[in-house]
């Protein structure tokens, strides 16, 4: 691990050139730019909460806060897990059978709660430990909620003058004698006289959108093909008659880059003067009126002028609106559908891959592999370590399918879109590898369980201690392998080298962007796995920390010196983590109160049963505590603001600037031939 990070350090430091924009050709040998150097890590080790959230912006602090918050619970945890819980486990002798000189083949349930005799008093440290870490998750929860939503006002109040703060989108504009222009200024003229302040129509351009991709590429075809004016020609023999026909190429499609050029023209003068309405931007003078807006429903119809807060310009996914209610909540019901057929129809290489941990099935399924499955080296490989890595190669499919699904559900917004992906995302995984995995891949099974409420304890009692090592496996060779893939970042260098192919040297270097909607729901998963086996395998957290550790250096590292933030949600995210840790801690709870009955220790179970209800008591007051901070901001916030605003002598700009914020990208002129000069502008002006 520690050879991979110092090797990577030579392309962190390149990313960190990139960035900055101080990176240069040298024509000379440098050998200090090929020596490895660990300094990365004490960087990233010595960077402060204020640097990170000036480099990566709120939602990049928030995602830190997530591991760091980790790393708390899971210490606290690891303490109790290993010095208290684990010796317990270790001391019974319920599994009578375990023969330690066979250690390799030996269950590990030896250090679970499974070796803890029936009945038992030492139970009681299990239920104390339950409680105890519990009370703790709860105390750091409420503490992370209250700093994060603290830090949310603190960036609002000293933000400058943003457009989205100003802004609403209205999708379901009825249809009227008027143009669609006319009918939303008269309805927000008529409604909000004094604030109102414009507004632009959101058009249909799918149309010209594929004609700029088709003119970017033709561009990119023509750039290829030129010659370099710096290099010297030879017009001689067989290379006279090459740079001849290579020169009939470049005017042949040049004629065509001009044709798609006349053609875009016009397409983007039809969308400006009569183009199909899809939405419109609002825009109002203050910031109390924007939020009105969005809060209020406009019309007696509930389906008609419907209004939501407008993202960012740079966040704006310009490719989909919805303009109908209707199409809206179709999009969202066929996607809720798709979603759950890819999830159960995943199960297929989760049954196959739980079909590798058993040697058995291995054997019957694949009679020629018998004589290779003998080998002990081989048949721990294939048992062990193979079943996590292939879940994990099919896994990677999830989050850019998630992320599809999304983008057709009507969002405006790539937050938005990586939002709703981290959620689909995040209960994908914990239904698919969890629950999936526990109960051996059978959703007979699975069914059963949930139409019987009351079978669900004792059923979870029994699956989930069964594939304790399994999920240690999993997070060795999952959770290590993803974070440290994540430091070399291999798979996209190699499509960067692949897409080099079809650039020029005009292209402009684009930076990443940190997926969310990829590591969120993966490093929630496994903190979900260390909470739900803290009591019942304590032998997980020294496993599950390392993770955590690793994630720390590493992803501070990112943010600091790879990733440019591509939005800024001001922490929206953090609701979803915390629902998924109330879903942990809940879990846990359901997992212990079946154990004790197991276990034949009742009062325990019992006792335990008021604690996922105080959990969930405790989540509904954060929700009615914190999560309106995170919907929308409170009128003694945006009054506070708009009077800020009144002295400012920039707002008379600012507010001429507005509507070009939300100009759609596909009717920006553009030039890519040089012939004519007419092609700067449209033949009619999108204003």
């Amino acid at each position: 691990m520690i050879v991979s990070a110092l090797l990577t350090s030579v392309g962190i430091n390149t990313a960190l050139l990139l960035v900055e924009g101080i990176s240069k050709r040298r024509s000379h040998f440098n050998l200090e730019r090929l020596i490895p150097s660990p300094g990365w890590v004490a960087k990233a080790w010595k960077l402060s909460e204020e640097e990170l959230y000036s480099l990566a912006g709120l939602d990049g602090l928030v995602f830190m806060r997530i591991i760091t918050f980790s790393v708390k619970i899971f210490t606290f945890a690891g303490v109790i897990g290993i010095f208290v819980l684990l010796p317990v486990n270790c001391w019974g002798n319920q599994l009578q059978d375990f023969d330690g000189s066979n250690f390799t083949n030996s269950s590990l349930d030896v250090f679970t709660i499974s070796n803890v005799n029936s009945g038992s008093n030492w139970l009681w440290v299990h239920f104390c430990a339950v409680y105890v870490v519990t009370g703790f998750i709860c105390f750091l929860l409420f503490y992370e909620y209250k700093h994060i939503s603290s830090r949310r006002i603190s960036y609002f109040y000293s933000s400058k003058p943003q457009p989205h703060q100003f802004t609403v989108l209205v999708n379901s504009i009825p249809a009227s004698s008027s143009s669609i222009s006319d009918s939303v200024d008269s309805f927000f003229k008529e409604l909000y006289p004094s604030t109102y302040l414009s507004h632009v129509v959101v058009r249909r351009t799918n149309k010209i959108q594929s004609l700029l991709n088709d003119a970017n590429n033709m561009y990119k075809r023509v750039a290829q093909l030129r010659p370099d004016p710096t290099k010297r020609k030879i017009r001689h023999g067989a290379l006279s008659r090459l740079f001849g026909k290579r020169s009939n190429h470049i005017e042949r499609y040049e004629k065509k880059l001009e044709e798609i050029e006349e053609n875009l023209r016009l397409k983007q003068s039809e969308a400006a003067l009569a183009g199909e309405a899809r939405a419109a931007f609002v825009f109002f003078r203050t910031r109390f009126a924007a939020e009105a807006a969005f809060h209020l429903q406009q019309s007696v119809n509930p389906t008609q002028w419907i209004t939501e807060l407008a993202p960012e310009p740079r966040d704006v996914y310009w490719p989909f609106f919805s303009e109908s209610f209707i199409r809206r909540w179709i999009s969202k019901l066929v996607v809720v559908l798709v979603s759950i057929v890819f999830t159960i129809l995943f199960l297929v290489p989760v049954v196959f891959v739980q079909g590798l941990t058993n040697l058995s099935q291995l054997k019957a399924l694949f009679p020629f592999l018998t004589s290779l499955l003998t080998i002990k080296f081989v048949s721990q490989i294939i048992t062990g370590y193979l079943p996590s890595l292939i879940l994990q190669l099919f896994l990677l499919l999830v989050p850019p399918a998630m992320e599809f699904l999304s983008t057709i559900q009507g969002y405006i917004s790539r937050s938005d879109i990586e939002r709703s992906a981290t959620t689909k995302v995040l209960w994908f995984t914990i239904w698919n590898v969890f629950f999936a995995t526990a109960f051996s891949g059978s959703i007979l099974s699975m069914m059963s369980t949930i139409l019987d409420p009351k079978v669900i304890p004792a059923t979870l009692a029994v699956v989930v201690p069964a594939q304790a090592s399994f999920f240690i496996t999993y997070v060795v060779t999952s959770g290590w392998t993803s974070v440290s893939s994540e430091l070399f970042r291999i798979i996209p260098y190699i499509l960067n080298l692949i897409t080099r192919i079809f650039t020029t040297p005009d292209d402009e270097f684009e930076l990443p962007y940190m997926p969310y909607h990829k590591d969120i729901p993966r490093v929630l998963f496994f903190g979900l796995l260390g909470i739900t086996y803290f009591f019942q395998a304590p032998l997980i957290l020294p496993f599950v920390l390392a993770y955590f550790c690793l994630a720390y250096i590493i992803y501070r590292n990112q943010l600091m010196n790879v990733y440019a933030p591509r939005y800024e949600t001001a922490g929206k995210f953090w609701p979803t983590v915390h629902n998924s840790m109330i879903f942990s801690l809940v879990l846990m709870h359901i997992i212990a109160v079946g154990i004790f009955a197991l276990k034949k220790l009742s009062i325990a179970s019992t006792m335990t049963l008021p604690l996922p209800v105080l959990t969930l008591l405790f989540n509904e007051y954060c929700r009615k505590r914190f999560l309106p901070i995170f919907v929308g901001y409170s009128a003694e916030s945006l009054i506070k603001k708009d009077r800020e605003d009144l002295n400012d002598p920039i707002m008379a700009e600012f507010y001429n600037n507005l509507i070009d914020a939300y100009k759609d990208p596909a009717l920006v002129p553009v030039q890519y031939s040089s012939n004519t000069d007419s092609l700067s502008n449209p033949l009619i002006s999108s204003a």
